[in-house]
């Protein structure tokens, strides 16, 4: 199937023939739906504290806190292009003044933004005139374009982790400066130090360096801080290669295979290499200004909390069976844990003798843990928990996309849509065993839950495929629990536009 530079192409990429042929037929055999049971919900798979609760738990995580070693997790390797989506189009549209109302909103309070203040100097130096004055004089695209073209700020092709998103008095802070506080907030060491992780493409890396270069001291200061930052990129190793209609490699112009990113699934091996214990995940794009940080703080350490209690318990159950000094009773007790606290239930569990549970007991107990923060759905567009099948016959809890359910059944499609809550991409993380030892994580994905998209290259379609996700299929066999969220931590920003809200001012 493929020349000899084709071949080399391959190995360049760390992938092996093998591999890129497996890769062609999943674009053949496509992937199977999941089997779902129904959506989570509030005392159906989502676990709501009372205050009381919620107290306790945080008094339980600042007591063991100092313990243990904690890094902040951030993808933050998307170009913001997509943010500008519709700005894109005002510049290219034949009119010449806003008529949507996207475009109305945008230029009426562009003054709102944190940007404004670089965007009119930027105006100034390619047009000798400020906003003001060029939208007075009905040039609206002169000034989009200074804010998305590389002559201009360049905002059209950065990653949304360098715009600037809040306003304050001191200047105005990008979403990799705000995670940089939130981390000094709730993922501080006993010594001080904050570890903070971002995962970048290669050609923003030294982007992102000179603005830790530049702030992370100034925080450090602030928040009594050492800032410990550190960046990875996307492995070569998990691009995917990209088909034609008919299932053939996709070529390039030049004759040579065309690769892509495997999506955010390939971060799983990013993820695999932080030495931590527990692990803070959010994507770069969910911040908030200091005003309204302090419902993200308070849950974030919730979330950890009933981590770390979790953990303990099942730590402590391993033990126990470590040990062969347990009765039917004990056995019973921990499938009562894994049932009850961690909604995993297998019907086979039943028929098993003592010697046959405990085997099902360690093999369960013994896994990754995490804790993933649900809010209230509002319609927002994205996957949801459910609780689902799993190959070996159980039923656990997952976050699902909508492409991973059979959309063509009814019943499964109104689940999907009618689901309670909705997956902010709020997650907590334990990846070391009862030993210490770290696992490893690329041995508890299940490779079957992959998707195609339909994309475009040069004008010719193509399918790409994606790699599990990295809260989705990546973390399927992990011991996963669920906990209700306020809206009030889920502000993402997906246009410019929403840098309006007040959530963002």
């Amino acid at each position: 199937m493929f020349t000899q530079e084709e071949i080399r192409q391959i190995e360049a990429h760390g992938l092996t023939v093998a591999q890129v042929e497996k890769q062609i037929e999943n674009f053949r055999a496509g992937f199977p739906s999941l089997p779902i049971v129904r959506a989570a919900a509030c005392g159906d798979g989502i676990r709501k504290f009372n205050e009381e609760e919620i107290a306790n738990i945080l008094a339980h995580y600042d007591a063991e806190s100092s313990k243990i070693r904690c890094v902040k997790f951030v993808p933050a390797s998307g170009a913001a292009s997509r943010m500008f989506k519709d700005v894109f189009a005002f510049v290219d549209a034949e009119y010449n003044t806003p008529e949507t109302d996207f475009e109305k909103t945008f230029f009426a309070r562009i003054k709102d933004a944190a940007f404004y203040a670089e965007l009119d100097a930027t105006c100034q130096k390619l047009h000798g005139a400020g906003i003001d004055a060029l939208m007075a004089n009905g040039k609206y695209k002169e000034v989009a374009a200074a804010m998305l073209s590389k002559e201009g700020m360049n905002y059209g092709a950065l990653p949304k982790g360098l715009l600037k998103f809040h306003n304050y008095a001191e200047g105005a802070r990008t979403p990799l400066e705000e995670h940089l506080v939130e981390g000094a907030l709730y993922a501080r060491q006993e010594d001080g130090t904050v570890n903070v992780h971002f995962t970048v493409s290669p050609e923003h890396r030294a982007l992102f360096e000179a603005l830790v270069k530049e702030k992370a001291e100034v925080y450090a200061k602030q928040f009594n801080a050492t800032f410990n930052v550190s960046f990875s990129e996307q492995k070569s190793s998990t691009d995917t290669v990209a088909a034609n209609s008919d299932n053939t490699p996709f070529r390039n112009a030049d004759g040579s295979l065309l690769f892509r990113p495997g999506g955010h699934g390939a971060l799983i091996e990013n993820l695999n290499e932080i030495d931590a214990d527990v692990v803070f995940i959010k994507n770069i794009d969910n911040v908030v200004p200091d005003r309204l940080k302090e419902d993200t703080v308070e849950n974030k350490k919730l979330l950890a909390g009933i981590l770390v209690e979790l953990q303990q318990q099942a730590f402590a159950y391993l033990e126990k069976l470590d040990s062969g000094c347990y009765n039917t009773n004990d056995l019973m007790e921990m499938l009562q844990f894994l049932q009850k606290k961690i909604c995993l239930k297998n019907p086979e569990t039943k028929t098993l003798e003592d010697t046959e549970l405990a085997m099902y007991l360690r093999k369960k107990l013994n896994r990754p843990f995490r804790v993933c923060g649900m809010v209230r759905n509002v319609g927002e567009p994205g996957g949801g928990p459910f609780l689902a099948y799993n190959p070996d016959g159980t039923v656990s809890l997952q976050v699902l996309e909508s492409s991973q359910i059979d959309m063509n059944d009814p019943e499964k499609k109104a689940m999907f849509e009618n689901g309670t809550h909705f997956n902010p991409v709020d997650l907590v993380c334990a990846v070391r065993d009862y030993k210490g030892n770290k696992f490893n994580l690329v041995n508890y994905v299940d490779k079957a839950t992959g998707f195609i998209s339909y994309k475009s290259k040069s004008g010719k379609e193509l399918k790409a495929l994606e790699l599990p996700g990295l809260w989705n299929g990546a973390m399927s066999d992990w011991s996963t629990i669920f906990v209700e969220v306020p809206l009030g931590t889920f502000n993402p920003v997906k246009t410019v536009n929403d840098l309006l809200r007040e959530q963002h001012q």
